[in-house]
C-alpha cells in the first residue's frame, strides 16, 4: 500500500479545503493516508489591523485545531509527499517554509530521495503569484533527490475554467477573507483537480515501488 502525507499550511481555510478533498480522494484510491497541518509560529495575527481577515484566520485556526501537526518524520514515512501552501507574495508562506527548513536533517539522512512529490497552492487573484510559488516549492523538491509529478494538462479537469495551472491546483481564494464564508471560492472543480492530482501521484508511486522493487542489482 502506498503511503502519502499531505502537508498543508492554511491561514484562512482554502488550502485547508483543498488537503482535506486530497486526503479523501487518497484514502478511496486505497493509500495510507497521513493528513497534517503546518501551525502558525505567531501567535498572534499577522494583519491586526485587517479586522475581517484577523477574524477569519482565528476563525479557521479554531476550524483546524483537531487536524493533527505536521512533523519532519511525516516526510520520511511516504512515499508521496503532496505540499500546500497560500503564495505570499509569489513565495512560500513562511509557517511552510519553517517546517521545510525544519526537515534538514531527514533531507541530510537521503530519506527524501525519490519519493514521488507534488504541490498546490491558492492566492488572491488569478496572477498572484500561483506559479512561482509552486515552482519555489518544486524547487525544495530538487533539493530533495524527489520525483516531481505535476498535475500537467493531462485530464480535462485541469483545463475547467477556475483551473488550469498545469505545475500544480491552484485555487483563488479572493482578496478579502470573510468570518462565516471560509473558503468559499474553492470551487467544486478546484477540489476534483485536487483529488485528480493526488490520484495521479498514487499511480505513480504505485508504479516506481513496483520498478525500484524489481530492478536488477547494480
Amino acid at each position: 500500500m502506498t503511503r502519502i502525507s499531505i502537508v498543508y499550511y492554511s491561514g484562512t481555510g482554502n488550502i485547508h479545503k483543498l488537503a482535506v478533498a486530497a486526503a479523501e480522494a487518497a484514502e478511496k484510491a486505497g493509500a495510507e493516508t497521513r493528513l497534517r497541518r503546518v501551525p502558525e509560529y505567531a501567535e498572534t495575527s499577522i494583519a491586526p489591523q485587517f479586522d475581517e481577515w484577523t477574524r477569519a484566520w482565528a476563525e479557521n485556526a479554531e476550524a483546524v485545531k483537531d487536524v493533527p501537526t505536521a512533523d519532519p518524520a511525516d516526510l520520511a514515512w511516504a512515499d508521496a509527499v503532496l505540499l500546500g501552501a497560500p503564495g505570499r507574495f509569489g513565495m512560500i508562506a513562511a509557517p511552510l517554509k519553517h517546517f521545510i527548513d525544519l526537515a534538514w536533517p531527514v533531507n541530510a539522512s537521503g530519506a527524501l530521495v525519490n519519493k514521488v512529490m507534488s504541490s498546490f497552492t491558492s492566492t488572491g487573484a488569478p496572477h498572484g503569484g500561483q506559479e512561482s510559488t509552486i515552482l519555489s516549492l518544486n524547487t525544495v523538491f530538487y533539493h530533495w533527490g524527489a520525483i516531481i509529478v505535476p498535475p500537467g494538462i493531462t485530464d480535462e479537469i485541469m483545463t475547467a475554467p477556475s483551473n488550469g495551472n498545469p505545475y500544480g491546483v491552484s485555487s483563488v481564494s479572493g482578496r478579502q477573507a470573510i468570518p462565516g464564508r471560509l473558503a468559499e471560492n474553492v470551487t467544486d472543480d478546484n477540489l476534483a483537480a485536487i483529488a485528480y492530482q493526488t490520484r495521479r501521484m498514487i499511480d505513480i508511486a504505485d508504479a516506481l515501488q513496483r520498478g525500484f522493487a524489481t530492478a536488477p542489482p547494480e
